[in-house]
């Protein structure tokens, strides 16, 4: 390990962005945020889009920054969400800012691709894939339906990660992790399945070469490094997917643990070395995605913070106040019955989160939550019951015993849920870092530099690094 050794990140979620300078010196691993600034979606033409230019914009003013202040960097590593992608014209450039997977012009399209295409059953038998209407097969399938003219007209389909170190590199790949989410990898040859591509008009050349995290894409292009002042340094293909970055930082100390990476979604799982793909898993629509070191991240997609950060835009009164203020009131509430189901399609995106969750429980005759206390009281007392659920299925799959649940991302500050996941789940949990995902995503560069050596060092890094807090159930 070298004496002193910085990498750029680039993070990015389905609300916000960051980048982030993290520097390994004595077997520690520091971060400091460089910039943040908003995803917000484009509302345009009936359609929603990500600002692809503008992510890209946001790259270039992290990278000058780190020039400014004379920060050596060694690479630099780029995670997003998963499912969606760019497409690129023959000419090289971006030919329209990229669907979100928010958008619903997939509704009902994944029904009707079962229906005229393959059955439901063989697309999960070749992908292991947790079957979801936004799932990059299905947004294809969908696009080629409305004769989209980018997706006609596309030399190449980039994953977001891939297509932003693309426009920094001018190299396409495939990074493993983030094609994982699509819905057309297939676990069993490792790579794009042609029977699903074939099946919605597409081929494999389309797509960028499959890369494994840890691999060096190329160096930043000359036109970047004349916007930044900086030279030819390397892009690193970490696990692009964000979920499979914080998988790969949470500070086990064994593989008896399940994970829960907190944030906009909860996504709640096991690290398995090979995918886990049987009548059960699909009567569950549990998804095998891509995770570093050649494993699999076996897990569930569960709505997560999305519901409590919509339903805050909508209190004014509650502005002033933090999280934690918020979490206190809420703890308050007593006997509370108004449960919802969190993954309802119809809290995918409301016109109002608050009114969808009012009338969910009219519907299914029960209380109806009323203020913001007790919004929240149901939202989070909703997704603890959610967890237990879930970890009781994992306990069917996993090949060893969970004895303790790591809960990273955002949503490991909220001391409320935490310890409501803990009395549901009977299971103790430790909760951080809040940061796993950059912490991921550094740490994965640090690999291809050769400065730690597998996935347990860079585990025994992070736990050394940051705080960790612990929650026991109050029914253990």
């Amino acid at each position: 390990m070298k004496a002193k050794e910085s990498f750029f990140a680039v993070d990015l979620g389905a609300t916000s962005g960051r980048t982030i300078v993290g520097t390994l010196a004595d077997g520690k691993i520091q971060l400091e945020e460089i910039t943040r600034f908003g995803n917000p979606l484009i509302n345009m033409g009936g359609y929603f889009y990500w600002d692809l230019f503008a992510l890209y914009n946001e790259i270039i003013k992290g990278l000058k920054a780190v020039a400014t202040r004379g920060i050596a960097i060694s690479s630099i590593g780029i995670d997003t969400w998963g499912c969606d992608f760019v497409c690129i014209g023959d000419d090289g450039q971006p030919l329209r800012n990229p669907l979100a997977y928010r958008d619903p012009h997939t509704v009902g399209m994944m029904e009707q691709y079962f229906a005229t295409k393959l059955p439901r059953a063989e697309v999960y038998r070749r992908t292991g894939i947790q079957l979801m209407n936004f799932n990059s097969l299905f947004q294809l399938y969908t696009m080629g339906e409305n004769a989209n003219s980018a997706l006609k007209n596309a030399k190449k389909i980039l994953f977001m990660p891939d297509a932003l170190s693309y426009l920094l590199t001018g190299t396409a790949v495939c990074e493993y992790t983030v094609a994982s989410t699509s819905e057309m990898l297939n676990p069993a040859t490792g790579d794009l399945d042609e029977t699903l591509l074939a099946s919605i008009g597409l081929r494999r050349d389309q797509f960028g070469t499959l890369t494994h995290p840890g691999t060096v894409i190329g160096t930043i292009n000359a036109s970047v490094q004349k916007q930044t002042g900086l030279g030819a340094i390397p892009v690193v293909a970490i696990a692009g997917h964000d979920t499979a970055s914080a998988v790969a930082a949470v500070p086990a100390q064994n593989e008896n643990f399940a994970y829960l990476s907190s944030g906009t979604w909860s996504l709640m799982g096991i690290e398995s070395p090979h995918a886990i793909i049987n009548d059960r898993s699909y009567e569950l629509n549990f998804t095998n995605e891509g995770g570093v070191g050649g494993t699999t991240r076996f897990l569930k997609n569960i709505c997560g913070m999305w519901l409590y950060e919509r339903c805050r835009l909508e209190w004014p009164e509650t502005q002033g106040l933090s999280h934690a203020e918020l979490q206190k009131e809420a703890w308050e509430i007593q006997d509370n019955h108004s449960i919802i189901f969190p993954d309802d399609p119809c809290f995918a995106n409301p016109d109002s989160m608050v009114g969808a969750i009012q009338q969910y429980c009219r519907e299914y005759g029960r209380p109806v939550p009323e203020g913001h206390a007790q919004i929240c009281r149901c939202i989070f007392d909703s997704l603890a019951l959610r967890y237990n659920e879930v970890l009781g299925y994992l306990r069917e799959f996993a090949p060893f015993d969970i004895n303790v649940l790591h809960i990273i991302g955002g949503g490991s500050k909220n001391d409320f849920l935490n310890q409501l996941t803990a009395d549901a789940c009977g299971i103790t949990v430790l909760a951080g870092p809040q940061e796993g995902t950059a912490l991921g995503n550094i740490m994965m560069q640090a690999k291809a530099a050769g400065s730690v050596d597998d996935i347990w060092q860079m585990r025994r890094i992070i736990a050394e690094s940051v705080e960790m807090k612990k929650y026991e159930p109050k029914n253990k």
